[in-house]
């Protein structure tokens, strides 16, 4: 049995990761401030990213899985806590990677400012280099769009709300920009992966080789809630982030080393039928925008 550590712990990707390594029969420990709802069976550990980690100091882990670190100074203030430090995986993202460099984004990109993701993209990206230059044995992990059980952002559920009210669906321009998915239990499964196998690379972009674009995506979205589709397209008049929850930004992983490692990922359509089963006793749970019904209701109706 090991123990293991992962940073947050209490919503979407950190709940899940702590579920699954429990499943798995790891003894699993969670490093958040208490504000909600534990997972039964996780041991908690009282704190505060922002500052020094002294709490972490009593313990020793086998892995540690850093979700909710969004800075280079919350990425100093946990490995400064920390003792002997094993394994180590950072939960990074995307969003390091600049919109001018050349799709599909590789590892071998540089990292910069992207002007969609502003200030989140850079920060993850210096907690990146922070960590390379403290463990350079960690892994850093790089996804696209999360999805899955325990989301608590209204994305696709933003999409299943639409379906389960029988609304048409406002579908920006033509629908044709391209969304790239990765399901958070194939994260879990890349994880415990990689921690087995110890693969030379220490960077991996993760995520479904196969993107859709956002006429494939609503129409699994509805067809797996059990409703029939009409799509209205709306034109660049509006900003597509005031209807639909998805920022108007067309990009692509090459996720090739993931597949090396781990070649089988969980096909969309299953995912999002699962995603779906799991929102509709759970709705309290996911942060929804009512702006963007408003939106619809206010400057969408005329048409058709």
């Amino acid at each position: 049995m090991s123990n293991i550590l992962v940073t947050g712990g209490t919503v979407f990707v950190g709940k899940y990761i702590a579920e699954y390594f429990m499943g798995k029969g790891e003894n699993v420990f969670v490093f958040n401030r208490n504000k909600h709802k534990q997972l039964s069976g996780v041991k908690l550990i009282k704190g505060n990213k922002d500052t020094v980690c002294a709490e972490l100091g009593n313990y020793s882990f086998d892995l540690v899985i850093a979700v909710n670190i969004y800075t280079e100074k919350e990425m100093e203030n946990l490995i400064n806590g920390l003792g002997e430090i094993k394994d180590f995986v950072f939960i990074s993202s995307s969003a390091v990677y600049p919109e001018t460099a050349p799709q599909p984004f590789k590892e071998s990109c540089d990292t910069g400012y992207n002007t969609i993701w502003k200030d989140y993209g850079i920060n993850k990206a210096k907690a990146e280099q922070y960590l390379i230059e403290k463990i350079p044995q960690a892994y850093i992990l790089r996804p696209p769009y999360l999805y899955g059980k325990y989301q608590n952002l209204y994305r696709e559920a933003f999409v299943f709300d639409c379906a389960m009210r029988g609304m048409s669906f406002y579908i920006p321009k033509k629908g044709e920009m391209r969304l790239q998915f990765y399901n958070v239990c194939d994260l879990c499964k890349f994880i415990d992966k990689i921690i087995e196998v110890r693969p030379n690379r220490h960077i991996f972009n993760v995520g479904n080789k196969d993107t859709v674009d956002i006429n494939e995506f609503v129409e699994i979205c509805y067809d797996v809630a059990g409703a029939e589709l009409n799509k209205i397209y709306v034109d660049k008049s509006h900003v597509q982030r005031n209807y639909f929850p998805f920022y108007d930004y067309d990009y692509c992983l090459d996720v090739t080393e993931q597949y090396k490692v781990l070649p089988n990922v969980i096909n969309l359509r299953d995912g999002l039928k699962e995603d779906f089963e799991w929102y509709k006793n759970n709705q309290n749970e996911v942060l929804k925008k009512t702006s963007y019904f408003d939106y619809i209701k206010n400057n969408l109706r005329m048409y058709k």
